[in-house]
């Protein structure tokens, strides 16, 4: 059976997220995306913990599912712990996710966690400690935990980030390394980005969609292919850790320019840099540091070329999300009405994946119309144009090539770009 896994996700408790999210809107939203294995996301947070305990129930080993629901979906306890320290003066930030096979070991970890920090103060919480201490709880709770760092490249709090300052997982995670096996890419990377940094190698690319509200579950997933008699906790955590490409297919990824850190850039002044065209570090306008985005840092520490495939590597195909697809072609908000509307009729008998998938153009066209079908065959074939993100602004897709390249290119081309450069 096809197995479409998220793995990273948060609760309502977590800071900046829906209060909407709940377990059974979870579910519900795993249905529509066509998702049938879904993180929990904050088992650390006691209250959302208590909330899992009373909702779900054991299904396969290490699995669960809500109580009387023949829905298929299947819950892994899974949490992100942002860990806080100092190494040689400077302040250390780095957001780490850990699934857990029982409530038993997650419990275990939290009250490990609780003595370096307040888990009640948000579903992601942040605990003073290294990220190799972090490590050592987890597998010490369970040796059957899967520890990843999250959003690798992101800015602030990837492990590989620029604010971080670590070029490398082993770094990061010091003699703990050897308990890592995954880690994930973010939205503002994908594994052709991932496949230049040959230290990469070892560890399996994980997409998930760290969503913060229901309609953004599943943007990123994993995708697997398992008889429905082995569905474990182990047999996911193993295909991942090996990289077993008869179960693990392929990821589903976000178009990486999309993603709110791809370029550098100044939010506050509307700045983005193509660090590829452009060599400068401060901002034209306020002369303030730029955000070092994901190409840059990638550029930084890669040593292959672009286009360069390790062997045994997982596939991958991207896409663009279904509301974010009928929100360009009928030019309204994704959070509309009629967005909403359009949006459940196109999926009513099938999943938002088969849509974006597998289903025929000329079926998409019968039920949505020509441009929601040109949108979603652009988009399968790599056809559309993107103003990538920067500075924790979201990229710009055109999906059906409206606009001119100059309106959609880097958006600074100021007078005096030359002297900028020379002066940074």
């Amino acid at each position: 059976m096809r197995v479409l896994a998220d793995f990273h996700i948060h609760s309502r408790f977590a800071m900046a997220c829906s209060s909407s999210i709940t377990v059974d809107g979870i579910e519900q939203a795993c249905v529509e995306k066509g998702l049938n294995l879904v993180g929990t996301g904050d088992f650390t947070h006691p209250t959302w913990l208590q909330e899992l305990k009373s909702t779900l129930e054991p299904a396969e080993q290490g699995l669960f599912k809500i109580k009387n629901s023949n829905s298929g979906v299947r819950f892994v306890l899974s949490g992100e712990v942002s860990t806080v320290y100092n190494v040689n003066g400077a302040s250390k930030r780095i957001h780490t996710c850990i699934l857990m096979p029982d409530f038993e070991s997650a419990g275990s970890l939290n009250e490990a966690l609780a003595r370096r920090g307040d888990l009640k103060s948000d579903g992601r919480p942040q605990v003073s400690m290294t990220a190799s201490e972090l490590v050592e709880l987890a597998i010490s709770a369970s040796k059957s935990a899967l520890v990843f760092p999250a959003h690798i490249w992101t800015p602030y709090f990837g492990a590989l980030g620029m604010k971080t300052g670590f070029d490398s997982i082993k770094e990061a995670y010091e003699d703990q390394e050897k308990h890592i096996y995954a880690v994930e890419m973010g939205l503002s990377s994908n594994p052709a980005m991932n496949w230049r940094v040959s230290e990469l190698d070892k560890y399996t690319l994980l997409g998930n969609s760290d969503m913060h509200s229901l309609p953004k579950l599943g943007r990123e997933m994993n995708v697997f292919e398992i008889s429905e008699k082995e569905l474990s906790f182990k047999a996911f955590t193993e295909a991942i850790i090996k990289k077993d490409k008869k179960i693990f297919r392929f990821v589903l990824k976000f178009y990486p320019e999309e993603g709110k850190y791809h370029f550098d850039g100044h939010r506050q002044c509307v700045v983005s840099v193509d660090p590829e065209k452009h060599n400068v570090t401060m901002c034209p306008v306020c002369g303030k540091r730029l955000v070092v985005g994901v190409m840059h840092r990638v550029n930084d520490l890669a040593d292959r070329p672009p286009g360069f495939v390790p062997n045994g590597s997982i596939p991958y195909i991207s896409a663009v999300p279904l509301r974010e697809v009928i929100a360009y072609v009928t030019r309204k908000s994704e959070t509309s009405v009629a967005v909403e509307k359009a949006y459940k009729e196109l999926i009513s008998n099938t999943t938002e994946f088969d849509v974006l998938a597998s289903m025929p153009i000329e079926e998409i066209t019968k039920n949505s119309g020509p441009e929601v079908a040109q949108a979603i065959r652009n988009v399968r074939e790599n056809k559309v144009t993107i103003v990538p993100g920067y500075d924790g602004i979201y990229g710009k897709v055109d999906l059906l090539n409206r606009e001119s390249k100059a309106d959609m290119s880097s958006n600074w081309k100021q007078k005096g770009l030359k002297q900028f450069e020379e002066a940074s």
